[in-house]
C-alpha cells in the first residue's frame, strides 16, 4: 500500500502524468489530511463528482486522526528545525506522520517528504508513472 500526497493527485488531475491503471489504483492510500487538501481544489463539474466518489472509495488511514499524531508531527517539524532542515508545510508533516504510524510509504512531488526522510523513517515511494513532458 502506499499513502499518494496530494502533490500527486494534484499532476494526476491536471493531466501532466499518465492515467493509472485500476491495479495501481488498488494499491493507493488516503488520509485525512489529503482528502482535504484534494477536495478543497476541485473545480465543480460532473468530472469532480465522479473523481470524488472514487476517491473516497479509498482505503482512508489513520482514520480517525488520534491526538499522537499531531504530537507526533510537531515532533518531525521541530526535529526538522534541530537538524537545520526548513519544512515548508506542517501538513507535510501530519502525513509523513500517518505514513510513519501505518508503515506505508509516501509517493509524491514534495521536497518536503525527501527531506523528512533524511532523519525519521519515512519511506518514499519512486515515482510510479513517469511525468507527460
Amino acid at each position: 500500500m502506499i499513502l499518494v500526497d496530494t502533490s500527486v493527485w494534484i499532476e494526476l488531475l491536471a493531466g501532466r502524468m499518465p492515467s493509472l491503471t485500476a491495479g495501481q489504483l488498488l494499491q493507493f492510500a488516503t488520509c485525512g489530511p489529503v482528502v482535504q487538501e484534494v477536495l478543497q481544489g476541485l473545480r465543480p463539474r460532473r468530472e469532480s463528482v465522479e473523481f470524488q466518489e472514487s476517491f473516497l472509495a479509498l482505503p482512508c488511514l489513520s482514520d480517525p486522526l488520534s491526538l499522537g499524531l499531531f504530537l507526533e508531527a510537531a515532533n518531525i517539524f521541530r526535529e526538522g528545525r534541530r537538524q537545520g532542515y526548513t519544512i515548508r508545510s506542517t501538513m507535510d508533516c501530519l502525513i509523513a506522520a500517518i505514513a510513519i504510524e501505518n508503515t506505508v510509504a509516501v509517493w509524491h512531488r514534495d521536497r518536503d517528504f525527501d527531506t523528512i526522510a533524511k532523519y525519521t523513517p519515512l519511506r518514499v515511494s519512486p515515482p510510479l508513472v513517469p511525468r507527460v513532458q
